[in-house]
């Protein structure tokens, strides 16, 4: 009977959506929660989970395989495929999460990208800010969390490892592989990565 409770729920809500003209493919695939509120010209792909307390804005692109709760959609933003959107998380106008990017407790200014295989929690990210492949924000030493703080137009390269409390101030880069673990100053680029080393005509060991 439980079941019966949950899938007539789902199967209204669905409906309710379809008459909104929210832009659903495969719509039995997709799941709402009772205060899920939706804008205008929405497109959902299919087996997309969108708990409770989501709040979605105009012209969003929700990708399959994404799973969004407690967050708020700003209007023209592009989430997933395989994405999560967890509490305390605003996206605002135009910014994009790619494919496996989890981000927590945080907000993603305007016309920012975070497009692949990146954890951002407690951080607050500015405008046009591209976080590269493979970045993560080290917010939490196993007993507190800490803040992570990217102003507009910051550059981060991929594969680094943002080391919290940081900020990283307008218009700097940090490069490709680096961990960063003091503040960055304006206009400047962080690097730490050790020297490459190459051994002439190296031959290994046969077994």
């Amino acid at each position: 009977m439980k079941q019966f409770n949950i899938n007539k729920l789902q199967n209204s809500l669905r409906v309710k959506f379809l008459k909104s003209k929210v832009n659903m493919i495969a719509p039995e695939t997709i799941y709402f929660s009772k205060d899920t509120k939706i804008g205008k010209n929405v497109t959902i792909e299919p087996y997309v989970v969108i708990g409770s307390k989501v709040k979605i804005g105009n012209n969003v692109i929700i990708k399959s395989f994404s799973h969004l709760e407690n967050c708020k959609i700003e209007n023209k933003v592009e989430i997933g495929p395989y994405a999560r959107i967890r509490p305390g998380t605003t996206l605002k106008e135009g910014s994009k999460i790619g494919n496996f990017v989890e981000i927590k407790k945080s907000t993603l200014g305007k016309k920012s990208k975070v497009n692949h295989l990146t954890y951002i929690g407690d951080t607050s990210i500015g405008k046009s800010v591209n976080v590269g492949a493979g970045t993560i924000t080290c917010n939490y030493d196993g007993i507190k969390k800490y803040k992570t703080r990217i102003k507009d137009n910051v550059f981060i390269g991929s594969n680094s490892s943002l080391v919290a409390p940081i900020t990283l101030a307008e218009n700097s880069i940090v490069g490709a592989g680096s961990v960063i673990t003091r503040n960055v100053s304006k206009k400047s680029l962080a690097l730490t990565r050790s020297q490459q080393l190459e051994v002439k005509n190296y031959k290994r060991k046969s077994k």
